[in-house]
């Protein structure tokens, strides 16, 4: 049996109880990495710990993919990957663009999702057969836009610091023939994507639980999202995406150079 939206909801609650609260609050921050700055509060931790408990009450025989405490069964047919605060750079800066990622599995492939958006109260879900987002201004279907070609499209990623060497050249050309660019919105970009009003994003460096929840609200919506070379974007890495076929291609022939 799979999780409905109201189960998905239910989790989405338990991490917003944990979050919302700590957002501009002062929280403390540690730093995960010795040689940068990978930061991760306690929102982050106990958010997963909150979203994990539901999980393995509900669904004892799911794996569980996530950020901050561990994996669990990641050969079973159905695993979810969680990142609690998706943008922890946002949320420790006070800038309310982090979200929560939700995804779930079977076997290997990403077939439901969520991004939920706890400050703004938006939440974009994908239940298998399409995506839905649910906020202040109503509930409607989503649905990416054509925009016709690669001059025409709103590129976003996180920073051009994610892109070392070769990756900073393709997508600087990728940037240089846009119509419009932006960075640091994190999850919320491929959110933006999903509802229509932006058409591509280029990250590199991601880790599953980065996209694990976005991948079904993006190819649910219409749209595409794979690696730089084509392939599933399950495991993370290089990733593009993109509202239509026309934009995708275009920068897809520069990022696969």
């Amino acid at each position: 049996m799979l999780p409905d939206r109201a189960f998905f909801y239910r989790l989405a609650e338990a991490a917003k109880a944990e979050t919302l609260p700590r957002f501009r609050a002062g929280v403390d921050v540690v730093n995960k990495e010795a040689q940068g700055f990978d930061p991760v509060t306690e929102g982050d931790r106990a958010a997963e710990v909150a979203i994990r408990a539901l999980i393995e009450t509900e669904f004892p025989d799911h794996g569980i993919l996530g950020e901050e405490h561990g994996n669990v069964g990641l050969d079973r047919e159905h695993v979810w990957v969680i990142d609690p605060i998706d943008g922890t750079r946002a949320f420790i800066s006070g800038v309310p663009v982090w979200g929560t990622l939700i995804g779930l599995q079977k076997n290997g492939r990403a077939i439901m999702g969520m991004i939920d958006q706890p400050f703004t109260g938006e939440r974009y879900f994908a239940d298998g057969n399409g995506s839905t987002y649910s906020g202040p201004d109503g509930d409607r279907r989503l649905q990416v836009r054509d925009c016709g070609s690669l001059s025409n499209a709103i590129l976003f990623t996180t920073s051009p610091h994610i892109f070392v060497g070769e990756e900073l050249v393709k997508y600087r050309e990728i940037e240089s023939q846009v119509r419009l660019f932006r960075y640091g919105t994190d999850c919320y970009a491929y959110a933006l994507l999903a509802a229509g009003h932006v058409d591509l994003v280029v990250e590199s460096g991601l880790k599953p639980y980065d996209v694990g929840g976005i991948i079904p609200v993006i190819e649910q919506a219409g749209g595409i999202i794979t690696t730089w070379d084509g392939g599933r974007p399950e495991m993370g890495g290089t990733i593009i995406a993109a509202g239509s076929r026309a934009v995708y291609d275009e920068a897809r022939a520069i990022l696969s150079r």
